[in-house]
């Protein structure tokens, strides 16, 4: 049984190539050198994907109405209903470089205008069932529909929670289609949509009140008032899992803009379908309580899903994270598989729901997110080899305090090289560890380790230390207090280019240079090209990187502007 493209015929499988392979290969060479009129035909290339990942790639487009995978060329063949929607996706392709799998597919028209298949060959079969339930599932997440879309609020939010964790902890109770994550009134929101009501339902009954981790991250949960959910961005804040040609726009805006606005009027009514086309995503309708149903048994739960009393937190009842619930992994086993890679790996859960992860998935996680490794340590460090002359307990809380929030700094009153500080947590201190021992502080390479002290003791009232303690426990430059605060995610070692925000929009560039030219050489100086409030500032060597840092952290350059200063991981 054969596959046939034009006259040109294929193995079985669909894998490879039967007995015109050197009319294939010459097509490809071809088609890369000579460009081909536009036809209803895509030819995808450098492209390792499922027959359902390839048919995904299309769907946004337009209604794909065949398609042929030849996965040990790396190539595959999509056509379309119209040359319009080929047309669409050929530009878009184009013009938005598009990675799957760690690999950017390109995309052009195919010479031919039409795939020719047999119907009664068990492997087109096959791969027109994948063309259904893909095109299904698009269609589905585009609609939605009543009770399809939840929100939730996490409170007692200790851990950061990202997309994946979501991800596979609602897995459980039916298809994911799409989440989005955002943060309202110091709160971490997520908008979920499944793809029926009914997984909806069971995901809402079971999981509401329940903790994510052991006695913190506590899901609050309720039905949206939106029908479907319209993703622009697939990264760490947002997914679209039918749609994996949508842009990751790294380092620009999300979309809390939008989701502040869907959800500002408190006496918004739930959404309807439009009247005027089947588009779920922007009418509300008048719905009562009765509308809503009856949530269904717990019987149809997924089977080795544990809701036990014994249960204290979901992560506890989760398989270890898989490629199938990952779609970060770009694993072209799972139908979900994403086309970023491996370059957002889900976090892990915290120190007290460890188990059931494997090695290698706790130590690529505690890369990601720090403040949730597994530590032996107290709350306080020793930092030795200060430099007497310059150093204060102000400079060490700036400095260790990019890396955790300092409660107190002592500097010891017969050693002032040497300094306790003390952390809010183990781990922070297990971060201010890892990331300053050794760096050179002041002209002086310094010493980090842990203390046998759970605290650091202050003072005694009327003695006074000539200042060498300070208590900073309440201190509003805390970079970390705040739950799910973004800055748990951008903790980079010590480097020579600092990322610079909150710059008032009057203050130039000359006058940053002149600030920062103080306390070192500036190689490279740059504004953010869609945020003028943030640039990134290169110094000739890490030692001047620190020293500008302690100094022009929390500088004021307008009466209520105070410049806010980190390490980096990019390049200039």
């Amino acid at each position: 049984m054969k596959r046939t493209f034009s006259g040109d015929e294929f193995d079985t499988n669909g894998d490879g190539v039967g007995s015109s392979s050197s009319q294939i290969i010459d097509i490809a060479k071809k088609s890369r050198s000579e460009p081909a009129l536009p036809s209803r035909v895509v030819h995808l290339r450098n492209i390792e994907a499922s027959d359902f990942e390839v048919i995904q790639l299309g769907v946004p487009f337009g209604r794909v109405t065949n398609f042929l995978n030849l996965k040990k060329k790396s190539q595959a063949f999509l056509e379309f209903d119209s040359t319009e929607s080929a047309k669409q996706m050929v530009e878009y392709l184009t013009s938005m470089p598009t990675m799957f799998s760690g690999r950017q597919v390109f995309a052009q028209y195919s010479n031919h205008g039409e795939l020719r298949t047999d119907p009664t060959n068990r492997t087109n079969q096959q791969a027109h069932a994948a063309l259904a339930q893909a095109t299904d599932l698009y269609e589905t997440a585009q609609k939605g529909g009543p009770n399809c879309v939840l929100r939730l609020t996490i409170i007692n939010m200790l851990y950061p929670v990202t997309i994946d964790v979501l991800h596979q902890i609602f897995s459980k109770f039916g298809t994911v289609l799409k989440i989005i994550t955002f943060t309202k009134n110091e709160k971490f929101q997520a908008l979920i949509q499944l793809k029926d009501p009914n997984a909806a339902t069971q995901a809402k009954v079971q999981l509401h009140g329940q903790n994510i981790y052991n006695g913190c991250c506590t899901l609050q949960i309720e039905y949206s008032k939106l029908f479907s959910l319209t993703v622009k961005y697939n990264n760490d804040k947002s997914r679209d899992y039918t749609n994996p040609t949508l842009p990751s726009n790294e380092g620009n805006m999300s979309q809390q803009p939008e989701l502040e606005r869907m959800h500002s009027n408190s006496g918004l009514l739930p959404l309807q379908r439009s009247t005027s086309n089947d588009d779920y995503r922007y009418d509300y309708y008048n719905a009562s309580a009765a509308i809503r149903g009856r949530p269904p048994s717990t019987s149809g739960m997924a089977q080795g899903y544990d809701m036990s009393a014994n249960t204290s937190h979901l992560m506890s009842s989760l398989p270890p994270a898989s490629a199938a619930y990952n779609p970060m992994v770009g694993a072209s086993a799972s139908p979900y598989g994403h086309p970023y890679g491996s370059n957002h790996p889900p976090p892990p859960p915290p120190p007290q729901s460890m188990h059931g992860l494997p090695p290698g998935h706790l130590q690529a996680h505690q890369q990601q997110n720090p403040h949730m490794m597994s530590v032996q340590n107290g709350p306080v460090i020793l930092v030795s080899n200060l430099n007497e002359d310059m150093t204060t307990p102000e400079s060490l809380f700036t400095l260790f305090g990019v890396y955790g929030d300092v409660h107190r700094v002592k500097i010891l009153f017969n050693k002032k090289d040497s300094a306790l500080i003390q952390f809010a947590t183990p781990q922070q201190a297990a971060v201010a560890h890892q990331n300053l021992d050794h760096v050179t502080m002041f002209g002086k390479s310094i010493r980090v380790s842990f203390s046998k002290h759970q605290f650091v003791q202050m003072p005694k009232d009327g003695s006074s230390d000539m200042g060498l303690t300070k208590d900073f426990t309440n201190s509003p430059l805390h970079r970390f207090k705040k739950p799910g605060s973004k800055n748990y995610n951008n903790i980079f070692p010590p480097g020579t280019v600092l990322h610079l925000s909150n710059i008032p929009t009057e203050t130039g560039e000359d006058e940053i240079q002149n600030i920062f030219s103080q306390y070192g050489t500036i190689k490279r100086f740059k504004f953010f090209e869609k945020d003028r409030k943030m640039a990134l500032i290169e110094m000739d060597t890490i030692e001047q990187a620190i020293a500008a840092l302690i100094n022009t952290h929390n500088y004021r350059l307008a009466d209520s502007m105070h410049l806010r200063v980190s390490f980096s991981k990019s390049k200039l």
